[in-house]
């Protein structure tokens, strides 16, 4: 830790580190609070309180950096440093419609995210509640979710959290495919979600998935979602001390079921909307918040998680697109390692729009633009072709262009420029047409798993409850 008095991260610190001595934090989790008490830490009901050297010698035992296993290892993805990995949309009820209506989400919405997901070079994750399906039993919705996920893609998995034994469920079909439990905690396969629950508490569905996949060795992110003014202090200096408390009391348990479980720290708090008492997430202040989680992140000397391509605005307009890129440009520039909430966010979190998806997707390429830079050598800085065409040359049909043009310049996939007679409809259709594109891509280059593994999943699914006609439909999709 960096212990400058003068740093803004260390005054959050310290400020963090009286709350949770003086006011601490409250587990709604009977196995929580028996851990903490086992652990020497203060209990007043359930409610935890930790010293600075209590804290701390918990939070340091997690890791640094973290691999996330893929099926196919050409999408492991490594969490930490100043690495920034993509990932989808998370936890929208809706569907948003081109005209502006919303309508449930179904699995089959959640698989076409899959596919879209899959085909885009720029995430090497995918699930999580890309889409709630709203057309399964919404207990064991995470398994439909899982499976999906696992049937359709072969990148690095996120899972949605649910009732412990949902997600014990798919750590078993995890370890029965990865060679067991031993090779599960050395090669993680798994990511997941455990929100906080502001003010200053844990509940106790994310208490179970954090101490499950402690146990199971998979990384888990920690991560409040506080609301200036309506969940936390209206200042932005607060509700940081407040969240950050909240996050360090969730890695500390992890810690504690398994010291080295890697935990990402997650900082998701948000601004509001004080005129009508409601979540403003893709605004400045959430941005400037979550963008600090990144430093407290590295403070602590921890994966980060934050960000994404955000909009309050109900529907694709242009409010949609300068949030997005506000928000995905506040990702790079803070180094956020796990970039949630990447494709297709309106209505703030409520709904998924598929156009705003394709929409992320070009604002993700213009943000890598800008930060991947430009070089400077001999070949271009071109001093010999500036000399050689002087003070009336063209440049197009010159080599050099021809040689470097494709490295240099971006070409959009789908923005539109120059005159075009109806620049509206030119846009829509470019949309539509590279949804098409993606689909009709994935559908030519679907990935291969093996039956048996398929064979395996489904029995520990079945197990649990899930109907096969169920997994069958996943299947047709």
């Amino acid at each position: 830790m960096n212990d400058k008095s003068n740093t803004k991260e260390y005054q959050i610190h310290k400020a963090s580190m009286k709350i949770l001595n003086e006011v601490g934090i409250k587990f709604h989790n009977e196995k929580a609070v028996e851990i903490l008490k086992n652990n020497g830490i203060r209990m007043e009901g359930n409610v935890a309180k930790f010293n600075e050297d209590e804290i701390m010698r918990w939070v340091e035992k997690a890791p640094s950096h973290c691999t996330l296993h893929a099926r196919n290892p050409k999408y492991n993805v490594v969490f930490g440093g100043d690495k920034v990995n993509h990932a989808p949309g998370y936890g929208c009820a809706f569907i948003a419609e081109k005209d502006g209506s919303q309508r449930e989400g179904t699995i089959y919405d959640y698989i076409k995210c899959a596919k879209m997901y899959h085909t885009n070079d720029d995430f090497n994750i995918v699930g999580g509640i890309m889409v709630q399906p709203n057309d399964v039993p919404q207990d064991s919705a995470p398994l439909d979710m899982f499976y999906s996920t696992f049937t359709h893609s072969e990148k690095a998995m996120f899972i949605a959290t649910g009732e412990e034994k949902y997600v014990r469920a798919i750590m078993r079909s995890m370890a029965e495919v990865y060679g067991g439990f031993d090779e599960m905690v050395r090669k993680p396969r798994l990511i997941a979600l455990a929100n906080t629950n502001s003010p200053l508490a844990l509940d106790k569905i994310m208490l179970d998935n954090i101490m499950v996949f402690a146990e199971y060795g998979q990384p888990v992110v920690v991560a409040p979602s506080t609301m200036l003014g309506l969940t936390g202090p209206v200042t932005i200096a607060g509700t940081l001390a407040s969240s950050n408390s909240e996050v360090l009391a969730g890695i500390a348990l992890a810690q504690m079921i398994r010291p080295g479980t890697p935990i990402l720290y997650g900082m998701q708090s948000t601004g509001s909307d004080m005129r009508m008492a409601q979540i403003a997430g893709a605004s400045p202040e959430g941005t400037l918040i979550q963008g600090f989680g990144g430093k407290m992140a590295k403070y602590y000397k921890l994966p980060c998680r934050g960000g994404g391509c955000m909009t309050d605005s109900p529907t694709v307009n242009a409010q949609a697109g300068y949030e997005s890129m506000m928000t995905c440009f506040s990702s790079y520039m803070n180094k956020i390692n796990f970039v949630i909430h990447s494709g297709g966010i309106v209505a703030g979190f409520n709904a998924l729009s598929f156009e705003k998806m394709i929409i992320d997707f070009e604002v993700i390429r213009y943000v890598k633009r800008c930060f991947r830079g430009f070089e400077i050598n001999e070949d271009t800085l071109a001093l010999d072709l500036i000399k050689e065409k002087g003070h009336s040359g063209e440049f197009l049909t010159s080599d050099h262009t021809w040689n470097n043009f494709r490295s240099e310049i971006y070409t959009p996939m789908i923005s539109t420029r120059g005159n075009v007679n109806n620049p509206m409809e030119e846009y829509d259709n470019a949309i539509e047409k590279e949804i098409d594109n993606m689909i009709r891509k994935y559908d030519e280059n679907r990935p291969e798993i093996d039956k048996k593994d398929i064979e395996k999943v489904r029995r520990i699914l079945g197990e649990a409850g899930i109907e096969k006609d169920r997994l069958d439909y996943i299947d047709s999709l």
